[in-house]
């Protein structure tokens, strides 16, 4: 078997055609054209090339970016106090600090200092809360981004069972509630779990969001499974891998995602849905509960 390729740069641009056609038809109903204000702290690569892409995501689709660099010596106090002026202008609809913070600041405090109305990264604990709920505002833009690959890509997710290997705030613990919340049987492992292995041989859905490059091996997957590396490992040589080892996993399951080019384009992508959907509710163009969890 040869998998198919989860293209999400394709998807991802389809998503971007839809949300510029929201964005115009909210405009012209409403008056108010989306606003999102990227905070960055500091000048690390990595973070500065992710705004990057970002702003020029907003400006394709005709989102308003607002990004504010502040330099990395910013005292926490301060950085509290630009989220908090964020908070009350009326014309910002959605707030996202990149991560990660300089150590001196607690990324806890500032997450929590963004109002859940305007915490598109779906990090807040309220969203966080509303997600085991089943009624986030937001929810996090990486595992909303796999829920939409899969369903455009036609994977049944109902009675499937998902293995997740990675139980971060950010990925693992969402994804894992989103594919509960659709009806898959779900199991979370970790690069703790013993027999690591024997957990993703039972995956149909196998989403791999660990950090360790080449941690999933071809021997690990069942035949015919639906793969999702969501991993972005930088080798020495400047190149940049997965935690799936591509070449092995690709010859038994029956989809898979590239890095790069699969879930990270779908991530921006649904960035752009949030900021638009923080609009609707500022609006009042939008039910309270902005995310359709079960299909």
């Amino acid at each position: 078997m040869s998998a198919r390729i989860l293209d999400g740069r394709s998807i991802a641009q389809e998503i971007r055609r839809e949300v510029r056609l929201e964005v115009a038809e909210l405009t012209k109903r409403t008056g108010s054209v989306p606003c999102l204000a990227t905070v960055l702290v500091g000048n690390d690569p990595a973070s500065t090339t992710y705004v990057r892409n970002k702003v020029r995501a907003c400006e394709e689709v005709g989102i308003v970016s607002v990004r504010i660099d502040l330099p990395a010596d910013l005292s926490q106090e301060a950085l509290l106090h630009e989220i908090a002026r964020l908070n009350r202008d009326p014309s910002v609809h959605a707030v996202l600090v990149q991560l990660p913070l300089p150590p001196h600041i607690s990324e806890r405090r500032v997450l929590e200092a963004v109002l859940p109305d305007k915490d598109v990264d779906g990090f807040h604990p309220s969203n966080l809360g509303g997600l085991l709920a089943g009624s986030p505002l937001f929810v996090a833009s990486t595992p909303l981004g796999i829920l939409e690959l899969l369903t455009r890509s036609n994977v049944t997710i109902e009675g499937k069972h998902a293995v997740i290997v990675g139980w971060s705030v950010v990925v693992g613990k969402p994804t894992a509630f989103l594919l509960l919340q659709q009806q898959a049987t779900v199991t979370i492992c970790h690069i703790k779990t013993r027999d690591l292995g024997f957990h993703t041989r039972q995956a149909d859905i196998l989403v791999v969001a660990a950090g360790k490059p080449g941690l999933v091996t071809g021997s690990m997957v069942k035949e015919g499974a639906v793969v999702i590396d969501v991993g972005v490992n930088r080798l020495a040589d400047g190149g940049i891998v997965g935690d799936v080892s591509f070449s092995e996993v690709a010859e038994k399951v029956s989809l898979i995602t590239p890095v790069p080019g699969g879930v990270g384009p779908m991530t921006v992508a649904m960035l752009l849905k949030n900021t638009v959907q923080a609009c609707r509710l500022a609006c009042g163009a939008a039910g309270r509960h902005g995310v359709e969890l079960v299909r």
